[in-house]
């Protein structure tokens, strides 16, 4: 009897089955999510940049909650600013407006000043209102501006005369004509003066 060639083994119950070629062509694996975000492109493609920049502009986004605060900080700080500029002027009209009003009593100075010159406020009842009148205004700021032998200063005295006089090396007050007076840094009004200057 001729040798059966060895029969390929039958399958039973427990042997595993082999895969059908035909079969495998067809197989589809599980579902994958095959979407890629920015951020993981640029880690793929090397550009760590642009992942940086990505989570930078998600941080940059601000809440509601901080915006108003900040608005709430800019609008405190503007109405700051705008209370000092308001306090500043009205400071600045009130001097102003006591500077006009002791500028209108100058003239009476004036008169006080030749009497007080001439002896006439020696003595009497009106010694005691001009020294009240002057403490009165001197608790403003008022001072007089102008005295023999000062520099001359342009911007606080008015030359009605020049006198040419050996030895002055620099214009100085020889004279002071009528008194000026200033109001704290204000100028109310200069002093005239006669000026000795430096002969030829």
């Amino acid at each position: 009897m001729a040798a059966n060639k060895n029969p390929k083994p039958g399958k039973g119950k427990g042997d595993p089955e082999e895969p059908d070629s035909g079969a495998s062509e067809g197989f589809e694996g599980p579902d994958v999510e095959t979407s890629f975000t920015d951020d993981d492109l640029a880690f793929l493609s090397g550009d760590t940049d642009a992942g940086a920049k990505g989570a930078a502009a998600q941080g940059s986004e601000k809440d509601p909650a901080a915006e108003i605060l900040d608005d709430l900080k800019r609008v405190q700080a503007e109405f700051a600013n705008y209370r000092k500029r308001v306090e500043r002027d009205r400071e600045a009209n009130r001097e102003a407006n006591i500077a006009e009003v002791v500028k209108s009593l100058l003239p009476v100075f004036d008169d006080l000043s030749l009497a007080e010159a001439h002896g006439d406020l020696a003595e009497g009842p009106m010694v005691v209102i001009v020294a009240k009148l002057r403490a009165s205004l001197e608790k403003f700021g008022l001072t007089v501006v102008g005295e023999k032998g000062d520099v001359f200063d342009p911007h606080q005295h008015e030359a009605l005369v020049q006198l040419p006089t050996p030895g002055v090396t620099v214009n100085t007050v020889a004279d002071v004509i009528a008194p000026g007076y200033k109001l704290g840094d204000r100028l109310l009004r200069p002093a005239k003066v006669a000026v000795a200057v430096p002969a030829e």
